[in-house]
């Protein structure tokens, strides 16, 4: 049996979740490739699908486009309706590509073709017309069943009084989503041999509610944690890498874009600016500067190596994850493994991962207020938590070789029935 790997980058958190899963199940002894759209961090065994020569000659032309575009000399209705977009809102992305993922000599050679986060990537028209194998879609996000938001983000902002703001779609986004819902379905009409795993059961319901796979066979199976580099370490030293005052409490907060709407970091900006407690600091890593000079608030930047990651986790006294829309998230893996209790609003799947009172705490609604009443109430009960347990309760669950077994099971499983 062998397994071909889709993801359109190298670089991210679901490439982070695929190249995980990619290791647990070699070291089970399943054959996997893995395929990638572009190399961003030069992984190693990884491959990128070479373009032909019309295809290229294709993405010439888009080249030229996306210059005209710049000195707004060319605006296709795709550009005009994403400058019409929040730019705090997450990606958007339309179903079509120049690749042909089924040209690949990997393809050809795989038993399984296992998609990820395959936007940019995979070509819904052509894939699913051209595809002969069967496929399992690990997703990631909302996106494959979606009008083409990663997250159909149901709020957008915070009022004055620390609750979040009801986003109000436009016929314009409504008629948009339509339109891409349709290429999909006629895409997947005549698919019988896709199989859709969800890492969480909220995404899984989700999936099972859409117009897309509402009909597909649907798993759960969550992402696994490298425990060699995700393990508890020694707090003091932890504090000394990033230079933190040792007596201080840190809670940290951790996201690619510190500024995204869904990660709801203004919720957590918030509350530490209302906490009355000169004893305790935010940790912020992720790009995007903060605009604050509070003197409670320091910005470590962007951590990309996993041990370093490691070590912020093992600084912190508590991870705060205040997304707003969220689905199995990889910090939260992260911090559990480390033994660092996790804090987080009552959403997506960060419910699923979160035990009241044993390896972390969930706000009773989405706002400021609930945000500081947790966040309080973990301070207050601070030495209850303890990191051995939360690490062992973690490991029993996350570990590589709990989710590569579910995957392998889930492979046999397909190939023995064709």
């Amino acid at each position: 049996m062998k397994i071909l790997i889709v993801n359109t980058y190298d670089n991210g958190g679901a490439a982070k979740a695929s190249l995980r899963l990619a290791n647990g199940l070699r070291k089970r002894g399943v054959k996997v490739d893995f395929l990638l759209k572009r190399k961003i961090d030069l992984t190693l065994n990884t491959h990128v699908l070479e373009l032909k020569r019309t295809t290229i000659f294709k993405k010439y032309i888009s080249k030229v486009k996306r210059k005209l575009k710049k000195y707004n000399f060319y605006q296709s209705k795709y550009d005009k309706f994403l400058t019409e977009r929040s730019n705090n809102l997450e990606l958007f992305s339309l179903p079509n590509s120049s690749f042909d993922i089924t040209a690949s000599p990997l393809y050809k050679e795989a038993d399984i073709i296992n998609l990820h986060w395959v936007s940019e990537f995979l070509d819904f028209s052509t894939f699913f017309k051209n595809n002969s194998k069967p496929i399992v879609w690990t997703m990631h996000d909302m996106n494959p069943f979606s009008g083409g938001e990663h997250y159909e983000e149901i709020y957008l902002g915070i009022n004055d009084n620390g609750f979040p703001k009801k986003r109000i779609l436009s016929t314009k986004e409504l008629s948009f989503f339509e339109k891409i819902k349709k290429i999909k379905k006629t895409a997947l009409l005549d698919v019988n041999n896709l199989h859709i795993v969800s890492p969480s059961q909220w995404l899984a319901n989700k999936a099972k509610e859409s117009e897309l796979f509402k009909n597909m066979p649907i798993h759960c199976i969550a992402n696994s944690i490298d425990t060699s580099i995700y393990k508890p370490k020694n707090i003091k030293e932890s504090k000394e890498y990033f230079n933190i005052p040792e007596e201080k409490k840190i809670i940290l907060f951790v996201a690619d874009s510190i500024t995204a709407n869904r990660k709801g970091f203004v919720f957590l900006e918030r509350a530490i600016k209302s906490i009355n407690n000169k004893d305790v600091v935010l940790c912020v890593i992720g790009k995007n500067n903060l605009k604050t000079n509070f003197s409670n608030i320091i910005e470590l930047g962007v951590l990309k190596e996993d041990h370093l990651m490691s070590l912020a986790y093992s600084a912190a006294d508590v991870f705060v994850i205040p997304s707003l829309m969220d689905n199995l998230p990889n910090t939260v893996l992260e911090s559990l493994m480390c033994g660092t209790p996790v804090i987080g609003f009552p959403v997506g799947g960060i419910p699923e991962m979160i035990q009241n009172g044993v390896n972390g705490l969930i706000t009773k609604e989405i706002s400021v207020g609930a945000l500081i009443e947790t966040i309080n109430q973990f301070l207050d009960n601070i030495y209850k938590y303890k990191r051995e347990d939360i690490f062992k309760d973690a490991f029993d669950k996350y570990n590589l070789d709990i989710q590569a077994k579910a995957y392998e099971n889930l492979f046999k499983s397909i190939t023995e029935k064709q």
